[in-house]
C-alpha cells in the first residue's frame, strides 16, 4: 500500500509541477498589471514547492520502494532523468529572479516594469523548461522497462 501511495503522490506532484508551469506560461504576457504580476509571483512560489515535492516523493520511491536504490543508481537513464530535472531547476532561476525583483513595485501597488527583451527571455525560458520536462516521463518509461542498466 505504501508503494502505491508514494507513486500516486509522486505522479500528482509531477502533474502539479507541469500545470503550474503551463499556467505561468499563459499568464506571462505584456503589459503586466498588478494583479497578474502578483499571481505570477504566487504561481512561481507554488511551482518551486511542487518541484520540492517531486524531488521528495521521488527520493522516497528510490530509497524505500520500487526496484531499490541500487537499481536506480546503476541506471544511466535515471541519471539522465535526474540531470534533466536539475536542468529545469537551473532554468527556473531566471523567471524566479525576475518575479522576485517585482516585490518593491508590488508592495507599492504598482505594476512591475519589464523590458520586452527581458520578457521574451523569461517566456522562452519557461517554454524551454516545459520542453525539457516532456522528456522526463519518456526516460522514466524506458527505465521502468529495464533500459539503461549499466553493466
Amino acid at each position: 500500500m505504501g508503494e502505491a501511495i508514494a507513486a500516486y503522490l509522486h505522479y500528482l506532484s509531477i502533474f502539479l509541477l507541469f500545470a503550474l508551469l503551463s499556467i505561468e506560461h499563459v499568464q506571462f504576457k505584456l503589459p503586466l498589471d498588478v494583479a497578474r504580476a502578483r499571481r505570477l509571483v504566487m504561481i512561481d512560489i507554488a511551482y518551486g514547492i511542487s518541484a520540492g515535492l517531486v524531488l521528495a516523493t521521488g527520493a522516497v520511491r528510490v530509497i524505500w520502494f520500487g526496484k531499490g536504490a541500487s537499481y536506480y543508481l546503476s541506471n544511466s537513464l535515471f541519471h539522465a532523468k535526474v540531470g534533466l530535472f536539475v536542468l529545469v531547476a537551473l532554468l527556473s532561476i531566471l523567471p524566479t529572479f525576475v518575479f522576485l525583483n517585482w516585490r518593491n513595485a508590488l508592495k507599492a501597488g504598482q505594476a512591475p516594469s519589464i523590458s520586452p527583451r527581458q520578457a521574451k527571455l523569461v517566456l522562452m525560458t519557461i517554454r524551454l523548461e516545459l520542453l525539457v520536462l516532456l522528456f522526463i516521463p519518456l526516460l522514466a518509461t524506458l527505465m521502468a522497462r529495464g533500459y539503461g542498466v549499466i553493466g
